[in-house]
């Protein structure tokens, strides 16, 4: 691979391709800062989380706490979309974590580990961003570029309605967004604005036994702002706002339930060498109407190439 390039691809890789619990409130700089066709990524992370949990307002549960880590595994490939950059990206992560609350006015813990639901995200740039191999993107300077892309949660987590605390949800959710990212020399601009929905839960936890359980759409908006500082070193200062998802259980609308809040906070990239990439992210809840307020700190490493291990042509 030309020494120019790694340089660039570090500039601003790495982004959300390490993945932590996927909800409304998730931080991810340089979402849609684009890699060459056949740019190919694995990365392990780990992440920590301290604070409130969110039981949607389908329990008897209150002054809900956890305090929990999430190891993630993630691959990450790039391809050519009809001339257009593109990327899938799929995560698998597994919960380790204690857990607090008042149920019935009673003080209760548990312990639990398992799999969390797999994910996936694709993601294509609509302006701005055609697709380029590795030469072609390594003489490449980003301006403004406009994406769109599809985060699709299947429920394969570990789950029993009769449990009070699962680690997965027992039912489908997509995010489709369309982001936003310019660039200022060593600075970039991002700006993203989606949305979940969710399916109906068949089987939620209620008394006596589990009822259906459904979650009106939550809408999110999320911006970014980093600097530069080397070659696949950078830092980004990072938030966002989300609000809906008023749930049901059992045909009978809570209120109470609609989200509103903001978190805040940082994240800091360096690159170790011409594959190897460090990443450390840090947030916490400005405000929360309804749902988790917690804090999370995230540590992830990265091995990315151009090509297969095994078709060094690729890579050249």
């Amino acid at each position: 691979m030309s020494h120019k390039l790694f340089p660039k691809l570090m500039f601003g890789l790495v982004t959300a391709l390490s993945s932590s619990l996927v909800h409304a409130q998730d931080l991810a700089p340089r979402a849609y800062v684009i890699t060459p066709v056949n740019f190919n990524a694995v990365t392990v992370s780990w992440a920590y989380f301290n604070g409130g949990v969110n039981f949607n307002g389908s329990v008897p549960i209150t002054g809900a706490t956890g305090s929990y880590s999430i190891p993630i595994f993630t691959c990450y490939h790039a391809f050519d979309f009809f001339g257009r950059s593109a990327n899938v990206a799929a995560s698998l992560p597994y919960g380790v974590g204690n857990f607090q609350g008042n149920v019935l006015q009673k003080e209760e813990s548990v312990y639990r580990s398992g799999l969390l639901d797999f994910t996936a995200r694709f993601s294509v740039n609509l302006i701005g961003g055609e697709a380029m191999t590795a030469p072609k993107f390594a003489r490449w300077k980003q301006k403004t570029l406009i994406g769109a892309s599809l985060k699709v949660i299947a429920p394969t987590g570990q789950y029993n309605p009769t449990k009070l605390v699962n680690w997965g949800i027992n039912r489908w959710a997509f995010k489709p967004e369309v982001g936003y990212s310019q660039r200022w020399g060593n600075w970039i601009l991002d700006a993203y604005a989606g949305g979940w929905f969710y399916t109906k839960n068949n089987a939620s936890y209620a008394l006596p036994f589990p009822k259906p359980q459904t979650e009106a759409p939550i809408g999110s908006f999320e911006g970014h702002i980093s600097r530069n500082f080397g070659p696949g070193t950078w830092i980004s200062l990072d938030g966002n706002y989300w609000w809906g998802g008023v749930t049901s259980l059992g045909g009978i609308t809570n209120l109470a339930t609609e989200q509103r809040g903001s978190r805040v906070g940082f994240t800091a990239a360096y690159r170790i060498s011409n594959h190897q990439s460090l990443k450390l992210s840090y947030s916490d809840g400005t405000f929360v109407q309804f749902g988790g307020n917690y804090q999370n700190v995230t540590v992830a490493w990265q091995y990315s190439r151009v090509g297969w291990p095994w078709k060094h042509n690729e890579s050249r």
